[in-house]
């Protein structure tokens, strides 16, 4: 199997839920509070661990408790944490989670050591991919890292896997040296800020194709992926699940499509794994609470109930 890596962010959510949210000056008791382990660099890293991928995680973490208790979190699911580092003077990276009863939410982000992975942090670890032949990225850190990173893994001949969230127009000059690139819908039209806005995926995926990236992965949710490249597009069909859950879906999918790039079968089988990794992580609740094992995933393969 192929050696993966993760360059990204490492987050921990705190999550309070509320009967309704307090006014200005308000205060109010809160029905729960949690610390849920986030961040979709973490996410990917955890994803890829439980499916029983070999994953080097590469980030960085604050001097405070939530950083040791990432870094045990990520042992206890088998991601290697040579490569994260310690920001002693900064917080790891949180994001505070109102929930109400209605369902909504408020989320305020600090980055906090996520914005020191920079490029003197991403040239150090980059000495230590030798051996990692897929590389994941995301857009949580810095994106002058992010690009020089894709340029630099480029060079050293590694897989790319980009998923290009939270979104932003790429930079033109890195669009062909990424191998899989793997938007939602969401995300695919503001990759595609110049073609009108009543353009249809296939013409967004098409564009993206022409401007160099090597194969693009459109994520669709419960109506499964598409796949495309010189050769066309292939719709890819999901599978149906009663969801609980969706966060992080987007994350288990990348994860379970590496794993099958990493197992070797075809790119069709590897969006079919990443269908069913996708799909199983929404049945349970929390980012990360319902991504599968291997076992799961070939379960549902074979037509088996998640």
């Amino acid at each position: 199997m192929k050696k993966c890596a993760v360059i990204g962010s490492i987050n921990m959510d705190m999550v309070t839920r509320v009967d309704r949210f307090p006014r200005p000056g308000e205060t109010r008791m809160g029905i729960s509070f949690a610390t849920v382990p986030g961040g979709k660099g973490a996410n990917l890293a955890v994803a890829l661990g439980k499916l029983g991928v070999p994953v080097r995680m590469a980030g960085r973490v604050g001097g405070d408790g939530f950083g040791k208790q990432y870094l045990e979190h990520f042992a206890s699911v088998g991601v290697d944490t040579s490569l994260v580092k310690l920001s002693p003077q900064n917080t790891t990276g949180t994001a505070t989670i109102e929930v109400s009863d209605e369902g909504e939410n408020h989320i305020v982000v600090v980055a906090g050591a996520n914005l020191d992975c920079d490029i003197v942090w991403l040239e150090e670890t980059l000495k230590d991919l030798e051996e990692e032949e897929m590389v994941l990225l995301q857009l949580e850190i810095p994106h002058s890292t992010v690009w020089q990173a894709i340029a630099r893994l480029h060079e050293m001949g590694k897989t790319i896997v980009l998923d290009p969230a939270p979104a932003v127009e790429l930079p033109e000059e890195i669009l062909p040296m990424i191998t899989y690139l793997t938007p939602n819908e969401t995300e695919l039209r503001i990759l595609t800020p110049s073609l009108p806005e009543e353009a249809d995926a296939p013409a967004r995926i098409r564009l993206l194709l022409q401007k160099g990236v090597q194969c693009v992965v459109h994520k669709a949710g419960a109506h499964g992926a598409y796949l495309a490249d010189a050769s066309g597009i292939e719709h890819i069909p999901g599978y149906a699940v009663k969801a609980v859950d969706t966060t992080a879906a987007g994350d288990t999918f990348n994860a379970g499509f590496v794993a099958g790039l990493a197992m070797g079968p075809s790119l069709q089988e590897a969006v079919r794994m990443g269908n069913a990794a996708g799909a199983i992580s929404v049945t349970a609740p929390g980012a990360q609470g319902g991504m599968p094992n291997m076992r799961q995933v070939e379960q549902l393969l074979r037509g088996e109930k998640a």
